[in-house]
């Protein structure tokens, strides 16, 4: 089996190039070239792969998109029950931003083992080059078509790097409403054309890089986005949070410790600070 299960059919998810053919695995090629079935986003592109990659291979073709990935789901599962599936989406990893989700979700309620070809993603290589911190981030996906100034100032306090996908025609009107929503300073980091002839990382504030989209720009946009900086705590605030623990009935030295680990504050700082300051007959404990 592709997948690696001996003894039953799986699911199998498989990422495809982003855009340079070269990074196609050999397990793909070797998916390609053995599965009796293919559920892909666009026939069409999983063709001109096959034949790009020199795969003479003819499986069943279904076609899976955003409009019928719902209603074809329990279909595909079953599917899997007598054969392999392979899931492709058109670049990348399915089910990420691109069908594949509700196709995993049927196989779970079904029984039916679900594996996965790791290749080329988009998010993770935008967020690798971009040169923001990785050790935490976020994927949000396509930004919305309207409502984006909203959007970000909910997102304004989120701490953790941001990855977005967004189309090349508005991504001078999205880095223009997160200047208003984030402020002009936020680092920015805008991938074009990941792994392709004309690839391009530009890097900046939000302002510099709003400035240069309003150019104009083409090709699959990658837009990674510095998390805000952690608020700063002070032991005043530090301690009146210990109270406000303690008068809603945590024990002060618990209080304590739990805003000295979310604030960094000295735990017995925070601790005398509220002994002094706490009311008449609330307990030391």
């Amino acid at each position: 089996m592709v997948g690696g299960w001996d003894d039953e059919p799986v699911i199998i998810l498989a990422a495809t190039p982003i855009g340079n053919l070269g990074d196609a695995s050999r397990r793909l090629v070797e998916a390609l070239g053995s599965v009796t079935v293919i559920a892909a986003e666009d026939t069409r592109v999983t063709i001109h792969l096959m034949k790009a990659l020199g795969i003479e291979n003819r499986p069943r073709l279904i076609a899976l998109h955003e409009h019928n990935e719902v209603a074809k789901a329990a279909e595909i599962a079953e599917l899997a029950r007598d054969t392999d599936v392979l899931v492709l989406s058109d670049a990348g990893m399915p089910a990420i931003s691109d069908p594949g989700f509700s196709i995993v979700a049927a196989a779970v309620v079904a029984g039916v083992t679900v594996t996965a070809l790791p290749g080329p993603s988009a998010v993770l290589t935008a967020l690798a080059v971009s040169g923001l911190p990785t050790d935490r981030f976020s994927f949000e996906g396509f930004l919305p078509r309207k409502g984006r100034v909203a959007y970000f100032r909910a997102l304004a306090a989120e701490q953790r790097t941001m990855v977005f996908f967004e189309s090349p025609n508005r991504l001078a009107a999205s880095l223009a409403d997160l200047v208003t929503a984030m402020g002009g300073a936020r680092r920015v980091v805008v991938c074009r054309e990941l792994t392709k002839l004309y690839e391009e990382v530009r890097r900046g504030t939000a302002t510099e890089l709003a400035e240069w989209a309003a150019e104009g720009v083409r090709g699959e946009i990658c837009m990674v986005v510095e998390g805000a900086a952690p608020p700063e705590f002070d032991l005043d605030s530090g301690v009146a949070q210990v109270l406000a623990l303690v008068a809603s009935g945590a024990r002060l030295r618990e209080a304590s410790a739990e805003v000295a680990e979310a604030t960094g504050l000295g735990r017995r700082d925070l601790y005398e600070g509220a002994l002094r300051l706490k009311t008449p007959g609330q307990s030391k404990e």
